[in-house]
């Protein structure tokens, strides 16, 4: 039996909510809050109660947009919540996400979701569902599964071949940092420490290729709205 939704934590740069299930059962669904305003929703089991646990864990703050992610999703049989609350606002971009092993009831709640014009279907070519995605992205399954446990999950570089030639000017580039120049100044007393520029930490980079195609369009899709008012 599934528990009721418990938490609120924050996860790298992401407020990760979760619902808390018995050992044995899958999350039916968790939220991640992307970019600051981009809340994915990442389900795995649509249950007959989605809809009250997606309200439980709608945020207060203000949405840029909404990334319904169903990849690798299920359901139980009449569970897809009816077009509503979060998923029926028109103030924000939604974008759907699928691939070849959504299927059942959260392959047909895709469907009817983009069937209504309610978003834009991005996903592999091999999603089962009746309406084809607007967008494809490839990617392969054995990348997808780690993708899907981490966003982030950086895959091994390729090895490059060995270039016929190097760049010949490389001995010439002065590598000095902005950093160290101001240091070197500081030593010789022509400014302070507090001249010292401070760089905030980057944020992660999402490395998986469907998601980031997602949150692309959100930004884009946003930006447009603002253009035209």
């Amino acid at each position: 039996m599934i528990r009721p939704f418990l938490s609120l934590g924050t996860l790298l740069f992401a407020a990760q909510i979760a619902l808390r299930v018995h050992a044995a059962e899958p999350a039916p669904f968790t939220a991640s809050l992307l970019e600051n305003d981009v809340l994915r929703l990442r389900v795995q089991h649509l249950t007959g109660d989605f809809a009250q646990q997606l309200l439980a864990a709608q945020p207060t703050n203000k949405l840029g947009g909404l990334i319904l992610d169903l990849r690798s999703a299920d359901g139980e049989k009449g569970a897809a919540p009816v077009p509503g609350g979060l998923l029926a606002d028109k103030s924000f971009p939604l974008i759907i996400l699928v691939d070849g092993q959504t299927r059942g009831t959260a392959a047909a709640w895709a469907t009817d979701l983009r069937r209504a014009g309610s978003g834009i279907l991005v996903g592999s070519t091999n999603f089962s569902g009746q309406a084809r995605p607007d967008i494809t992205v490839t990617v392969s399954s054995a990348d997808e599964i780690k993708f899907l446990a981490d966003p982030f999950y950086n895959p091994a570089p390729q090895k490059s071949p060995t270039p016929a030639a190097t760049n010949e000017f490389l001995p010439f580039v002065d590598h000095t940092s902005e950093a160290d120049l101001v240091r070197q100044r500081v030593k010789d007393g022509e400014e302070d420490d507090s001249a010292t520029p401070r760089t905030a930490p980057a944020q992660p980079v999402i490395r998986d290729p469907a998601l980031a195609r997602a949150v692309d369009l959100v930004k884009a899709l946003a930006a447009l709205k603002q253009s035209r008012g």
